[in-house]
């Protein structure tokens, strides 16, 4: 009986063909128009909507889009396009069903510019399935044609990606046609990064300079598959795996391929109308290869972004348009003669290398350089490699790539006509990094005396000696802080922007005297000091569960160890040998922050700039390295002192990393943290963001101003009733501010008695009210490290 009513129901459809908005889809002999606003398929949860989309003046692109954010001004949130590279005419055009089973998108009503070339026996009907996959079957539910196996630049929850997927970026902002950068799977079975340019392309990620598996990435599958299930967990079959800040929230996603390079997941706030990004590939944008196209340099400013610039001498080929690079103002001689050289100090341009060329001194490299017609310039640096330690010359064939990484300590040498050398050298401070911090010169007037020869030949010779043994001291001291690593000169002058090096159990277990002299203990490892061989004093951490295989945690470590901040430890190298798994770090001279509030006398200012550079540091891993990187256990014995009195956040995102595996719904399977600076999320099993941080973060601050450490509790005794009572950090300060109309004796009540009365009022009124809005019982209502170093700083500047 039921076959028989949808035998009678599907010709009734074909004679009344859908031309209206409808979560029911499209039938055969039905079609789509250009011109009606209405004409748009629905998903059955109102998630998403596929129709005619503009693209530009009287352009329309077929397109699937989210529903929410509400699409102002046709602004939709787009993550399919059937024609992005042609669109259509706003007359005209159609997207049909023909008989025949072949879905066409005509042009102005005849032309047809896209068709999925599928055919059919039996009625065919197309539907916008929930997960916004746009699919169309035959009358037997056998699914001819799917958007699901033609992306566009995004990746939606549960939406295959495999050998015969790729996502390719769009042109630029507002316009969606093909753009350079694409992510695919790579004849070895990687999910990788290509720029793929006009002129010239290049694989960019994985990083260009490791090998698969020094990336944490697998060959040996042949199934090349990823992807995004719907709680936020990417996986992929070469190893690759991240989850999203909000890992566990049932929202809608999507892994999107944008046209500045990058890959970054998106997580849609519960409000419904605000996208943020709750993953990337790439912290800082400008190891993007093609991202400011040749012959310039890329910079990254924090709170600012990517900015490109042209090497001096060149101009910008397209002022629309970045990613058509610079191009050289002067026309270049091939007289070796006519050419000079202008220094760009710091700045790498990646790859394409005439050869590599050692133990050359600076006049044969530009010698060389010279004689070549078509070397644009070269890379000048010294490289450590253990018994290949020297001096290598790169010369260029072309300046692509171009940017700043951290701390690079190479030059890069441009080739340019030997009479603009000093023009071009006053202008080279162009693409430099502008400080904020203005440098005012003095004038100074000195009263020339009476020159005396011999006194003069004496000063001229004590420094010559002196300039002498400072430049033998600098060299020494280069040589002592390079990298170390087992691999070639080559090897080594690729590996050099990671900033940090392997190490074997047997250095470690010496450096340590066979781990004798302890200094610190955690919940991931104990700490040890050490002396390296090159004589630095570093701190070595010993993880205790460190159940990572060893391809993973090299993955891990290298993201920690590319985080580079002010008020963040550094990390130096770490050590993967069998199950031991050690990190090596910079020493801290004063120790932590717990035993200074403890044991040592810290004056009121030290205790406001350690207020301020913690800030800084957790701002810096929230919100510049995107939330995934959470501490977790934020208190004064994980803040450490260094010589002038600076903190440094120590254990980032460790307990996160080794334990990612514990993560589920969002919620962590063991609560993590000290007793007294734990957020309430985590005991009452609520999802955990990067505001468990700032609650522990608002804890540290009332410990600075009190000197009272939050777990032990605080003994008080009532007015009215002698019983003694134990209260909280938190509810004790509250108390003592909530009689601040009454009296003004509470700040002395409450402030640390080592402080002896001495300490800015104002100051401390900042720091216990920033700290109470951290310590807010819901996470929303706290504010983001961002916005409490805005709030520190802006009254610094008072």
């Amino acid at each position: 009986m039921a076959s028989q009513l949808i035998l009678l129901v599907f010709p009734l459809a074909l004679f009344c063909p859908l031309s209206t908005s409808s979560s029911d889809g499209l039938w055969a002999g039905s079609c789509l128009a250009v011109e009606t606003a209405g004409d748009v398929l629905t998903s059955p949860d109102g998630t998403f909507n596929a129709g005619f989309h503009p693209v530009g003046q009287n352009a329309y692109s077929f397109a699937i889009w989210f529903n929410k954010p509400s699409c102002g001004a046709n602004n939709c949130t787009i993550v399919w396009m059937a024609n992005r590279d042609q669109p259509v005419n706003g007359r005209g055009s159609k997207l049909c069903i023909l008989k025949s089973g072949n879905l066409v998108l005509n042009d102005a009503g005849s032309i047809p510019v896209w068709e999925t070339k599928t055919v059919s026996q039996s009625p065919t009907h197309l539907k916008l399935a929930d997960g916004g996959n746009l699919i169309l079957r035959n009358f037997e539910g056998l699914i001819l044609w799917q958007s699901y196996n033609s992306p566009t630049d995004t990746l939606l929850p549960l939406q295959p990606f495999n050998e015969n997927s790729k996502l390719i970026s769009s042109r630029s902002q507002g316009n969606y046609s093909s753009g350079y950068f694409q992510l695919y799977f790579d004849t070895d079975n990687v999910l990788s990064l290509m720029y793929k340019g006009p002129e010239f392309s290049s694989v960019y990620w994985p990083s260009p300079w490791l090998l698969s598996w020094e990336a944490g990435r697998s060959t040996f599958n042949n199934s090349k598959i990823a992807i995004l299930d719907s709680l936020g967990n990417f996986s992929s079959t070469d190893n690759f795996t991240f989850l999203s800040a909000d890992y566990g929230s049932k929202i809608s996603r999507m892994l999107k391929i944008d046209f500045d390079g990058n890959i970054r997941l998106y997580s849609l706030k519960e409000d419904g109308e605000t996208w943020v990004v709750s993953w990337q590939a790439f912290p800082q944008p400008c190891m993007v290869h093609g991202c400011c196209g040749p012959n310039s340099i890329c910079i990254y400013i924090p709170n600012f972004g990517r900015k490109c610039s042209c090497i001096p001498g060149y101009k910008m080929k397209n002022h629309t348009d970045w990613s058509l690079g610079c191009e050289p103002e002067f026309h270049l001689s091939c007289n070796q003669t006519e050419v000079g050289f202008l220094k760009l100090r710091h700045v790498e341009f990646y790859g394409y290398d005439f050869n590599m060329y050692p133990n050359v001194t600076l006049e044969d490299c530009k010698k060389m350089c010279s004689q070549m017609c078509d070397c644009k310039g070269f890379q000048y640096r010294f490289i450590k490699a253990h018994e290949s330690d020297g001096i290598y010359c790169y010369p260029k064939t072309q300046l692509l790539n171009g940017h700043r990484p951290p701390n690079f300590n190479a030059d890069l040498y441009v080739k340019v006509p030997k009479a603009t050398v000093s023009v071009y050298s006053d202008t080279s401070q162009d693409f430099e990094l502008q400080c904020s911090n203005q440098v005012q010169q003095l004038e100074r007037k000195y009263s020339k005396i009476r020159e005396n020869e011999s006194l003069k030949f004496a000063l001229w010779v004590a420094c010559a000696v002196g300039g002498l043994a400072f430049l033998t001291i600098f060299l020494v001291w280069c040589f002592l802080i390079r990298t170390n690593g087992n691999s070639s000169p080559k090897e080594g002058y690729l590996l050099a922007p990671t900033g940090f090096r392997k190490f074997t159990y047997a250095e470690l277990k010496k450096a340590t005297n066979n781990f004798s002299e302890e200094i610190g203990k955690g919940a991931v490892g104990i700490v040890y000091k050490a002396t390296l061989s090159d004589g630095r004093v570093a701190a070595i951490k010993r993880l205790i569960d460190a159940n990572q295989g060893e391809a993973e945690f090299l993955a891990e470590v290298n993201t920690i160890g590319k985080l580079n901040h002010m008020n963040l430890i550094e990390m130096w190298g770490y050590c993967a040998e069998g199950k031991h798994r050690l990190l090596v770090y910079e020493y801290m001279e004063h120790g932590s922050l717990a035993e200074n509030l403890s044991f040592k006398a810290l004056d009121w200012k030290e205790r406001f700039e350690i207020a301020v550079g913690t800030a800084r540091g957790l701002a810096y891993l929230h919100e510049e390295c995107l939330e995934w990187v959470l501490h977790c256990d934020i208190k004064p014995q994980n803040i450490l002192i260094d010589s002038k009195y600076q903190p440094k956040v120590s254990d980032f995102g460790l307990s996160w990393m080794l334990n990612r595996g514990d993560v589920k719904y969002s919620k962590f399977s063991r609560i993590r943290g000290t007793r007294g600076y734990m957020a309430p999320e985590w005991v009452f099993n609520l999802p955990i963001t990067s505001k468990v941080d700032v609650y522990s973060y608002g804890i540290v601050l009332l410990e600075l101003v009190t000197g009272r450490s939050p777990a032990m509790g605080i003994q008080v005794t009532d007015n009215e009733s002698p019983k003694e009572e134990r209260r909280t950090l938190v509810a004790w300060v509250r108390e003592h501010m909530a009689r601040a109309k009454e009296t003004e004796t509470w700040k002395h009540e409450i402030t640390d008695p080592k402080l002896e009365g001495i300490y800015d009022g104002a100051e401390m009124l900042i720091l216990v009210t920033v700290a109470l809005r951290c310590v807010q019982e819901e996470k929303d209502a706290r504010p983001t490290m961002g916005e409490v170093v805005e709030i520190l700083l802006r009254h610094e500047s008072h």
